[in-house]
C-alpha cells in the first residue's frame, strides 16, 4: 500500500522564469489583494528564485500558523531583513531571545508608565495643531509622520536631550523611516551601490545610533532618572546573564520602535482623520461623546477605556484600512499546515489589509461603518482579525498604540476639523506600510459650522 501524494499548493498566476512573480510585485498591495479571488486557502507565489513563499488566507489556518505552530516558526525573510537594517530587537528575535526581549521591556508599556506618556503625547499634539494654518492645505500624511515622530522621541527621549539633539536625531529618524521600507523590498547587494539613496540612509541610521550611544553615556554618568523610556531601558537587565542592555542593543530596539511604531501610527492617523471627513454623521458622533466624557477638560489615560465609539472608528480604520500588507514566518523543520506539509524553510505569509477586507467575514466590507463592532457576538471568527497580530509575537505595544491613537484624535477634533476637496480620490500605496497618497485636506477651526456636509 503506498501513501498518498502530498497535496500540492496551487501557484498565482503571472510566474516568469527566473524573476518569479517580480514584475506583479510592482503593485504589491494590489497582487496580494488578487490572491483573494483565487478562493484557495493557499497559495503560493515567488519572490525571489530558489525561496518558496506560501501566502496563507483562511483564518482558521492563519491562526494555526501564529499560534500552534508558532514554536516551529521563525519570523522569515522580511524580519531577517529587517534585523540586518536596524539590529536585533524584540520584532525581529525568535525563540529564546525574544521571550528575554519581551521580558525586558514590558515595564515601558505598563499602565503607570503609558499614564505618564499621555500627558506628553496630548502636548506634542496641541503643538502640532497650533502650528497649522486655517484656511490652508495641509498634507495629512506627512503630518501624521511629523507627529507620530515627535510624540515617540519625547516618550523617548523626554529628560535626556536638548532642543538642538532632538531636531537632528528626528530629521535622521525620519530618513530611516522612510527608507527601511525600499530596503526591505530591494535584494542585499543593492545596499551596497554607492548611489545617494544608500549613502543618506546609511548616514542616517549612523547618526540615529551616535546620539542615542550619546544620550546612554551622558545618562549613565549622570545617574539620573529622567523618567523617560530611555531611563527605563538603562535599568532593564538580561534575565539570564544579570547583565544590563548595551548602547547597541539600546539602541537597536529604539531604532525598531521608531521605525515599526511611528509609521503604522502615522497610516492609521492617517486614515481615520480621511474617514472622519468623508463620514461627517460618525464625526459628529464622536465629538458629542468627547463632550460628553470630557467636558472642557482635555483628555487622559483612564478616558480611553470610556469612550467606546471612537475606540470603535479607530477599530474600524484598522480593519478596512490596516497598515500591515505582508507578515511572514519561516518553517524550520517539516511542519503540517492544515491539510499540507511543508518542508524546512518555507516561507510563509498573510495579509492583514486583505484578510481584513473579506466579505465572507465582514460584510459589505469597503464601506467604513464603526457599528460593526457594536455586538461582541458577531466578533470575527480567529484569525480573521488580527490589528495587532497574534500569538506569542504579538505586538507588546498594542495599549500603547491604541492609547496613543485615541489622545491624538481627540485632541485635534476639539480643535481643528479637516476637510476633503469635493470628489478628492484617495490611492493607496503600499511600502513599509499601506498608507494613503498624497492626502491633503484643508484646516478649519472647529467653531466654524460645516458646509456642504455629505451624507
Amino acid at each position: 500500500m503506498t501513501s498518498a501524494a502530498p497535496l500540492p499548493i496551487p501557484r498565482a498566476a503571472g510566474s516568469l522564469p527566473f524573476i518569479g512573480h517580480a514584475l506583479r510585485m510592482r503593485d504589491n498591495l494590489g497582487f496580494i489583494d488578487s490572491l483573494r479571488d483565487t478562493r484557495e486557502p493557499v497559495v503560493e507565489i515567488v519572490l525571489q528564485p530558489g525561496t518558496r513563499t506560501v501566502v496563507v488566507q483562511d483564518p482558521a489556518l492563519i491562526h494555526q500558523m501564529l499560534k500552534a505552530l508558532a514554536p516551529t516558526l521563525d519570523k522569515g525573510r522580511l524580519y531577517d531583513k529587517l534585523g540586518q537594517l536596524l539590529g536585533d530587537s524584540v520584532v525581529t528575535a525568535t525563540g529564546r531571545p525574544h521571550v528575554r526581549k519581551r521580558r525586558q521591556l514590558q515595564p515601558a508599556f505598563a499602565h503607570t508608565e503609558i499614564s505618564r506618556y499621555v500627558d506628553i503625547m496630548r502636548t506634542e499634539v496641541t503643538a502640532t495643531v497650533a502650528g497649522w494654518e486655517p484656511g490652508k492645505p495641509l498634507d495629512v500624511r506627512e503630518a501624521m509622520v511629523g507627529l507620530s515622530l515627535d510624540m515617540l522621541a519625547k516618550t523617548v527621549f523626554a529628560g535626556s536631550l536638548d532642543d538642538a539633539v532632538f531636531r537632528r536625531l528626528r530629521s535622521d529618524l525620519s530618513v530611516v523611516m522612510n527608507g527601511v521600507g525600499v530596503r526591505l523590498m530591494l535584494p542585499d547587494w543593492a545596499e551596497r551601490l554607492p548611489l545617494p539613496f544608500n549613502r543618506r540612509f546609511d548616514r542616517a541610521r549612523a547618526g540615529v545610533r551616535a546620539t542615542v550611544n550619546t544620550a546612554v553615556e551622558e545618562l549613565q554618568a549622570s545617574g539620573h532618572d529622567t523618567g523617560d523610556m530611555l531611563s527605563m531601558l538603562l535599568r532593564a537587565v538580561d534575565e539570564e546573564t544579570g547583565e544590563p542592555l548595551t548602547g547597541h542593543q539600546i539602541c537597536s530596539e529604539i531604532l525598531t520602535l521608531a521605525v515599526a511604531g511611528t509609521e503604522t501610527t502615522a497610516s492609521v492617523l492617517s486614515w481615520a482623520l480621511y474617514e472622519l471627513a468623508r463620514n461627517p454623521a460618525v464625526e459628529a458622533r464622536v465629538l458629542a461623546e468627547l463632550d460628553d466624557v470630557l467636558g472642557e477638560r482635555p483628555v487622559a489615560l483612564d478616558d480611553v477605556a470610556r469612550l467606546p465609539y471612537l475606540n470603535r472608528v479607530i477599530t474600524e480604520t484598522l480593519r478596512l484600512h490596516h497598515p500591515g500588507w505582508l507578515v511572514t514566518r519561516r518553517t524550520t523543520e517539516e511542519t503540517r499546515l492544515g491539510q499540507w506539509t511543508l518542508p524546512a524553510g518555507t516561507e510563509l505569509a498573510y495579509c492583514q489589509h486583505a484578510l481584513h477586507r473579506d466579505p465572507e467575514r465582514f460584510p459589505d466590507p469597503l464601506t467604513f461603518d464603526p457599528d460593526r463592532w457594536n455586538d461582541a457576538a458577531q466578533e470575527p471568527p480567529p484569525g480573521a482579525f488580527l490589528p495587532f497580530g497574534d500569538g506569542k509575537h504579538k505586538c507588546m505595544g498594542d495599549r500603547f498604540a491604541r492609547t496613543e491613537m485615541v489622545t491624538a484624535i481627540a485632541t485635534m477634533l476639539r480643535s481643528v476639523r479637516l476637510e476633503l476637496a469635493e470628489g478628492q480620490a484617495i490611492r493607496q500605496v503600499a511600502r513599509l506600510t499601506v498608507r494613503p497618497r498624497a492626502l491633503r485636506m484643508t484646516v478649519l477651526p472647529r467653531n466654524r459650522p460645516r458646509a456642504g456636509a455629505r451624507n
